[in-house]
C-alpha cells in the first residue's frame, strides 16, 4: 500500500490528533441521549445520527453513481423530538462503524485512483471525500464531547 493511502487510513481511523469515535459514543446514559443542553443546538442522539447519515452519504456517493443524497440539510439530521433507546443508539453506532470500515476499504484498494474525479459529481475524488469524512467526523465528535460534558455524561 502506498504512503498516501496509509496516511489517509490513519486519519480516517482516528484516535491520533482527535479522539476516536468509539471513545466518544461509549457508555452514553440512555436517559441523556435525547437531551439538549441549555445553549447548545443538538442532543447526543442528533449528533450521532448526523455523523452516521453524513458518512453513509459520502460512502454511497463515492461508490455509486446512482446514489441520491438526502435533502440538505434536513435529511442529514434526525427529528428534533426523537427519543432513542439503547437499541437505537447501538444500531446507529454499529452502522457508523460498518460504513467507516467500508469507506476505509475503498481507500485501501489499490485499484481505486485517489486523485481521479468520479465520472459523476462535480469533480470530487476519493481523496477529497476521505478528507471530508475525516474533517466532518472530527468536528462533530468534538461537539459530542462538549455536549456530553454539559450533560454530566463525560468521564473526567
Amino acid at each position: 500500500m502506498n504512503e498516501v493511502r496509509e496516511h489517509l487510513l490513519w486519519l480516517l481511523r482516528g484516535g491520533h490528533a482527535h479522539i476516536g469515535f468509539e471513545a466518544v459514543v461509549a457508555d452514553m446514559p440512555e436517559q441523556l441521549m435525547s437531551q439538549t443542553p441549555t445553549g447548545m443546538p443538538h442532543s447526543p442522539w442528533q449528533l450521532l445520527e448526523h455523523l452516521r447519515i453524513a458518512q453513509w452519504d459520502i460512502l454511497e456517493f463515492s461508490r455509486d453513481a446512482d446514489h441520491v443524497s438526502p435533502a440538505f440539510s434536513d435529511g442529514y439530521w434526525p427529528a428534533q423530538d426523537a427519543q432513542p433507546d439503547r437499541a437505537a443508539w447501538d444500531s446507529s453506532v454499529s452502522a457508523f462503524l460498518r460504513d467507516a470500515e467500508e469507506f476505509q476499504a475503498l481507500v485501501a484498494d489499490p485499484k481505486q485512483d485517489l486523485l481521479a474525479a468520479f465520472p459523476w459529481g462535480d469533480g470530487q475524488t476519493l481523496l477529497r471525500e476521505a478528507l471530508l469524512i475525516a474533517d466532518h467526523n472530527a468536528y462533530h465528535l468534538g461537539q459530542l464531547v462538549v455536549v456530553r460534558r454539559a450533560l454530566g455524561a463525560w468521564p473526567e
